[in-house]
């Protein structure tokens, strides 16, 4: 048993307990079993933070069914070695050699060290962000809907914004706060936050907190810092620009809207399609170049580290430096002025490489079993279930049973990761100490 494969059986234990716990009775809305397709679906969703539905959740699930998918959601996105750790501190274990290897390759982090303190901060800022979000959009909820239900709408969607999984109690997700400024920048701040990663955040908190208490040492940010940061910050911009450029005279999506509400839904959109699976207008209303460019921006999706699926800013942004690099006639990947290993440029080629088998597999299997629906919705709800967001044109509910299983499968790869599920299958890789003579292949 690796590592990886303990990484890879732990999701799918609790996609399993999840599956048993939303098939009985008391988790449906009019206490009858559950179907055994829905509730394996939806607990496999709200495990891999997805959000892709096949029922409406407020509707079909009883106030327990609800519970228990803001259970799943929460411990998919702390991850599963995040969680089991949570517990063997809480039972009073050390962490042995071990458990440390599993936190260090779930949370992809360089050091063993520190394992325990590292998840109990990841813990801790975990809940700080999803109860401050739920205090802030209490007054909203609560105005609308009443104290009780409204404080439960307040934290459902707090805990789902944070952990980017895009589940909602409402049937039309947030189409009804579209133009609610307020409640649209909570929810971007929770789903930003919990997309960026936890090194990134906890860098943030400490420079400032160094500058709250007037130090003088300045601080300097790591690598990752800088990628995460301008590469989330870039894909924000170009995709709001790009969708309310293309959107802005559509009539079922912007057009209705005065041009501030315009640029906020567009903003909202642009920053939910890269990692969590709401959203303020009807996809499925949206222009074809729109739908093609939020599948590029899923396929991206988050950070490393994060709530968040999808390939990472940070492989993008390696390739892309590595093209440039190459069109420079630069034999080095240099950035922010810093040599990039060849290992890791490496594991983002491998990334992509199995990321595109994966999606196009997926794609070509559901064109064969639902041939009436458009080419491009198949290809979105594929990278939506792979790169695990949750966006949808309207057809999930919609899909034969056997591609609703093909999603199934497909959030699940993509929520433990390509290289990480193809590592638990071939087993631990074997050092080599030989080495072969080198030889020119020509490229391109």
């Amino acid at each position: 048993m690796t590592v990886s494969r303990t990484i890879c059986l732990g999701f799918l234990i609790m996609v399993v307990l999840g599956t048993l716990l939303l098939f009985l009775p008391l988790a449906t809305h009019d206490g009858q079993w559950n179907d055994p397709l829905i509730a394996l679906f939806t607990a496999t969703s709200a495990v891999c933070v997805t959000g892709l539905i096949v029922v409406d959740t407020g509707t079909y699930f009883s106030p327990q069914g609800q519970g228990i998918i803001l259970g799943l959601i929460q411990l998919g996105g702390l991850g599963y070695m995040t969680a089991t750790t949570l517990l063997l501190l809480l039972l009073g274990r050390r962490l042995g050699l071990r458990d440390r290897l599993a936190v260090q390759q779930s949370l992809d982090t360089a050091e063993l060290a520190g394992s325990r303190t590292l998840v109990v901060s990841i813990i801790a800022m975990t809940l700080v962000f999803e109860l401050t979000g739920a205090f802030l959009l209490m007054p909203t909820m609560i105005h609308d809907y009443g104290m009780s239900y409204g404080v439960w709408l307040a934290l459902f969607h707090s805990i789902s914004a944070f952990n980017n999984a895009g589940f909602s109690l409402f049937e039309d997700s947030l189409i009804q706060y579209a133009t609610s400024a307020w409640v649209n920048f909570v929810i971007i701040a929770l789903v930003i936050f919990g997309g960026i990663g936890y090194q990134v955040i906890m860098e943030g908190f400490m420079w400032m907190r160094d500058r709250i208490q007037g130090k003088r040492e300045r601080i300097v940010f790591s690598l990752h810092f800088k990628v995460v940061t301008s590469t989330s910050i870039t894909l924000v911009i170009l995709g709001t620009l790009a969708i309310l450029a293309i959107e802005y005279y559509n009539p079922a999506t912007l057009a209705a809207a005065n041009p501030d509400d315009r640029l906020l839904m567009a903003l909202f959109q642009s920053v939910i399609t890269r990692t969590a699976g709401f959203n303020s207008i009807d996809i499925g209303a949206m222009e074809g170049a729109s739908l093609f460019i939020v599948i590029g921006l899923m396929f991206i999706g988050a950070s490393p580290a994060s709530t968040g699926g999808g390939i990472k800013t940070t492989t993008l942004r390696l390739l892309f430096t590595c093209t440039r690099m190459v069109l420079r006639g630069k034999e080095e990947v240099i950035l922010y002025q810093r040599q990039i290993p060849s290992s890791r440029l490496l594991k983002a080629v491998a990334v992509i490489f199995g990321s595109l088998m994966v999606v196009m597999t997926v794609t070509t299997l559901l064109s064969l079993f639902d041939p009436e629906f458009r080419f491009i919705q198949l290809l979105f709800e594929t990278v939506s279930a792979f790169a695990t967001v949750g966006l949808s044109t309207g057809i999930t509910a919609d899909l034969t049973p056997i591609s609703k299983l093909l999603i199934i499968v497909t959030m699940y790869v993509g929520r433990v990761g390509v290289l990480l599920l193809i590592a638990s299958l071939l087993g631990d890789p074997q050092p080599s100490v030989i080495h072969y003579p080198e030889e020119d292949v020509l490229i391109g």
